[in-house]
């Protein structure tokens, strides 16, 4: 790969020429590089799952760029080089992160964080045998990375499970046990 700098004539040739050089621009820079083919490897297995998270990804994007709210929301995130649909498939591909779950008597705090944002946590309370007690959605604090549930009553043995999801859609689940 090379960068092409003050040349007459690449400044408006873009594309490939023959089967040998793809000229491009790339952020205002332009770029030579040798032209790539099709790989002649069988896609692994983790391969195939990126493929298919970037194709979910790039639906979303796609969906989500109709939306004038949500569109207007990706472009202000957007950097240099960047546009809202990007942002969006960066947000669609990544799932938000449940970092703690702490309990202030019968209130569940859950620290959740996004690259984006985490559009909403939801609360589920099991006790010893596994069945649910109680679920509901909790509501964000001041600092906007905790969120709060009150909860009837936390039994010994149980478990809290939360659940983070963020505005594409991804869910993280993370469960605490009661002591």
């Amino acid at each position: 790969m090379a960068l092409v700098k003050d040349n007459i004539l690449l400044q408006l040739v873009r594309g490939t020429l023959g089967d040998q050089l793809t000229i491009y621009e790339r952020n205002g820079q332009i770029i030579m590089a040798k032209k790539r083919g099709p790989s002649k490897k069988k896609p692994t297995k983790k391969q195939l799952e990126a493929r298919y998270k970037m194709t979910i990804a790039a639906a979303y994007a796609q969906a989500i760029i109709k939306d004038p709210a949500l569109k207007a929301y990706y472009k202000s995130l957007a950097g240099p080089g960047q546009n809202a649909y990007n942002m969006a498939v960066k947000d669609a591909y990544k799932s938000p992160e449940i970092q703690q779950i702490r309990f202030e008597e019968t209130d569940v705090v859950v620290t959740a964080k996004d690259e984006f944002r985490v559009a909403e946590v939801e609360v589920r309370v099991h006790d010893a045998a596994g069945t649910m007690l109680e679920r509901g959605k909790a509501v964000l604090g001041r600092n906007g990375v905790d969120w709060y549930y009150k909860a009837g009553s936390l039994p010994s043995g149980g478990k809290v499970v939360a659940v983070a999801v963020d505005l594409a859609g991804n869910e993280t689940l993370k469960e605490a046990r009661l002591e």
